[in-house]
C-alpha cells in the first residue's frame, strides 16, 4: 500500500482543530469532500482513525499513535521539498491574473539559465508556503491580519494597484464610465460563510460595506473561459467587477468594459520573500519586478477623472505606502 500524504496532511489538519468544517475551510475544500478523504485514510492504514457525531470529534488510540508517525512522516516531506535544486526559483501567483505571468516571461527571457517552477496558490497559502520554505517569491496581498498572524519572518513591497472594471453583457452600448448604482453588482467569488471564502472575497466585504453595494457572489468558476462562458449565458442585465486582467481579455472578446463613476477600486499585490539572505536568482526577480512596476505603471492606475482610487483600510501595503 502506498501512503497518500495528501491525505496524511488532511488528517492532521483534522486532528489539530477537531472539528471538520474548520478543518475543510483551512484546507479549502469542502467537508464532505474531507470526510470522504478521511474514511479513504482509514481504510488504507486498516483502522479508524477519528472518532466522530453530531457534536465532537476525537483522536481513536490508533489515531493518536498514526498522529505523532504523522508529524514525523510530514516533517521528512517538507524537508525534502525545501532543497531546491540549483539554478531553480520558485514562485506562486494567480496565473491567469497578468501581474505574475507578466513578470515570469520576462524573468524567463532575462535568465534562461535559471527554471521557474511555478504554482497557482491564493494569497494565505502562499505566505504559508513562503514562510515554510517552500516558496522564494510570493504574489500577494498583504493585509494587517496576515502581518499579525506573522510578524517575522519576511519582507513584502508593493508592486501594483490592479484596477477593477465593469463588465458589461454582450450588446451593451460603449462608454468610457457607468455608475456603480446602474445595475447589479456581480463578482466571481467564495461568499462569506462559505469554505472557500478567501482574502480576495474579504477585499469584495470591505468593498460591500464602504459602498453599500449588495454585490451578487457567484462563487469561483475557475478559469476565464469558464467565467465568460457563465456571463455570455447570463439571464438578465447586470455589471460584473473583474481584475483589469480579465477585463481586457473580455474587451479582446467584444464585451464592453467600464470605469466605475464613483470609485476606482485597486486591488493591491506585493512581492513577498523571506527576511534574511537572498539569492541571487531572487535578487533579479525582485529588481526585475520593480523595473516592470515603473515601466508599465503599475502603481498609477488609469482611471475616471476625478475618481478617488479605493482600497480597504486592512491593506497594510497602501497603508504603509
Amino acid at each position: 500500500m502506498d501512503l497518500d500524504l495528501r491525505l496524511v496532511r488532511y488528517f492532521v489538519t483534522v486532528a489539530d482543530e477537531l472539528h471538520f468544517g474548520r478543518a475543510a475551510a483551512k484546507l479549502f475544500i469542502s467537508q464532505p469532500t474531507l470526510s470522504k478523504q478521511i474514511r479513504k485514510l482509514e481504510t488504507d492504514v486498516g483502522g479508524a482513525l477519528l472518532v466522530r457525531d453530531s457534536r465532537h470529534v476525537a483522536l481513536t488510540p490508533r489515531g493518536d499513535r498514526f498522529l505523532h508517525l504523522a508529524r514525523q512522516l510530514l516533517a521528512t516531506a517538507d524537508q525534502m521539498l525545501r532543497e531546491p535544486a540549483p539554478h531553480h526559483l520558485r514562485i506562486a501567483h494567480i496565473f491567469e491574473l497578468d501581474t505574475g505571468r507578466v513578470i515570469a516571461d520576462a524573468f524567463h527571457t532575462d535568465h534562461p539559465g535559471v527554471r521557474l517552477v511555478q504554482s497557482q496558490l491564493d494569497s494565505a497559502r502562499q505566505l504559508t508556503a513562503l514562510l515554510e520554505d517552500q516558496l522564494d517569491v510570493a504574489i500577494i496581498r498583504v493585509t494587517r491580519a496576515m502581518k499579525a498572524a506573522h510578524p517575522a519572518g519576511w519582507q513584502h513591497q508593493l508592486l501594483r494597484l490592479e484596477p477593477f472594471r465593469l463588465v458589461g453583457r454582450p450588446g451593451d452600448p460603449r462608454r468610457p464610465a457607468v455608475s456603480v448604482h446602474e445595475r447589479p453588482i456581480e463578482v466571481f467569488a467564495d461568499a462569506p460563510g462559505t469554505a472557500l471564502y478567501n482574502v480576495h472575497g474579504r477585499y469584495l466585504s470591505s468593498l460591500e460595506q464602504h459602498t453599500g453595494l449588495g454585490l451578487r457572489w457567484l462563487g469561483n468558476p475557475g478559469t476565464f473561459d469558464t467565467c465568460h462562458a457563465a456571463l455570455t449565458r447570463a439571464p438578465d442585465s447586470a455589471y460584473l467587477l473583474e481584475f483589469e486582467s480579465y477585463a481586457r481579455r473580455y474587451e479582446d472578446l467584444g464585451i464592453p468594459t467600464y470605469r466605475p463613476q464613483e470609485l476606482q477600486p485597486v486591488y493591491p499585490w506585493s512581492l513577498a520573500w523571506r527576511a534574511g539572505g537572498r539569492s541571487e536568482a531572487v535578487r533579479a526577480f525582485l529588481e526585475l519586478a520593480g523595473e516592470l512596476a515603473a515601466r508599465l505603471h503599475w502603481l498609477h492606475p488609469e482611471r475616471a477623472a476625478g475618481v478617488p482610487l479605493w482600497a480597504p483600510p486592512e491593506d497594510l501595503a497602501v497603508a504603509t505606502g
